[in-house]
């Protein structure tokens, strides 16, 4: 049985066979914006997703108007189609089309395996920057189905609802409050939200190539621990860049039908007053 929406996922062969295709923009989102400058797929373009993505004051997003200014200025149309991929396993390629799809982007994809595939089969790399013409971008309004906020977390905790952990399990059980080997800061409690499951992001992919595992294997790795596609699932992580990949997963390789990521996450959860937590 195939992906429920495989159109949403594209291989690095295809990349390669549409490198001078005009309709398509690729674009690397990376943990360490660095890797772009170290080299990058020919014809790329960078979005980081702190600076390029973050509103400078708030802990936001950028505004609509901020984000159609980004995506005119890197030659990204209404039409175009977006191919996202980076490192990490694609964490933060997930999160970047999470953001487009919010902001209604429709024609996005995600590289399979990532940075790491790419070199990995000795693809190209360049270190030119390629330039666009600018265009003119109109974004939509934020899309909400897709978006968690905190008062809707104590509503689906309220009604036992799914929510998924994918963190590590150290920082589930409370032991860690941030990735193992990252430094522990973010949040003042460890622990996770009530009735959350684990179900680690590392788990949806294969270790040898970043890629996403079967859809058999993703069926069973979910369903197995109760989240099924007829609930209303949110997933969480620290920041929402792990969580974004179980989003995508979830939403696009499996289709459930209704699955939000919550990008507040544990630095909101942990540091908020009254807030249960469990360990």
């Amino acid at each position: 049985m195939p992906y429920v929406h495989p159109e949403y996922l594209v291989e690095t062969g295809w990349v390669a066979d549409h490198l001078k295709d005009p309709s398509i923009r690729i674009v690397e989102s990376d943990e360490d914006p660095l890797l772009f400058k170290i080299g990058h797929i020919p014809g790329a373009v960078q979005v980081d997703w702190f600076s390029t993505l973050q509103h400078p004051l708030r802990r936001d997003f950028v505004t609509k108007d901020q984000f159609e200014g980004v995506c005119a200025k890197l030659g990204i149309g209404n039409d175009s189609t977006i191919v996202f991929y980076g490192d990490k396993s694609n964490w933060f390629a997930c999160y970047a089309l999470w953001l487009f799809q919010y902001y209604g982007h429709e024609k996005v994809r995600i590289m399979n395996g990532g940075r790491a595939k790419w070199e990995k089969e000795g693809r190209p790399f360049v270190k030119e920057e390629s330039n666009y013409p600018q265009t003119q971008y109109t974004a939509r309004q934020p899309d909400k189905n897709i978006r968690a906020f905190r008062d809707e977390v104590f509503k689906q905790v309220e009604k036992k609802k799914p929510l998924v952990d994918v963190r590590s399990a150290k920082e589930y059980k409370g032991e860690l409050i941030s990735m193992p080997n990252y430094p522990q800061e973010g949040a003042t409690r460890g622990g996770h939200i009530p009735g959350a499951v684990s179900i680690p992001w590392s788990q949806a992919v294969n270790e040898a190539d970043n890629t996403f595992k079967s859809p058999e294997e993703l069926r069973a790795l979910y369903e197995g621990k109760g989240i099924k596609p007829d609930g209303e699932v949110i997933a969480y992580c620290r920041i929402g860049e792990r969580s974004s990949l179980t989003w995508f997963v979830l939403k696009y390789l499996l289709g459930y039908p209704n699955v939000k990521n919550y990008d507040g996450s544990w630095t909101e959860w942990g540091n908020l007053v009254d807030a249960p937590i469990e360990k």
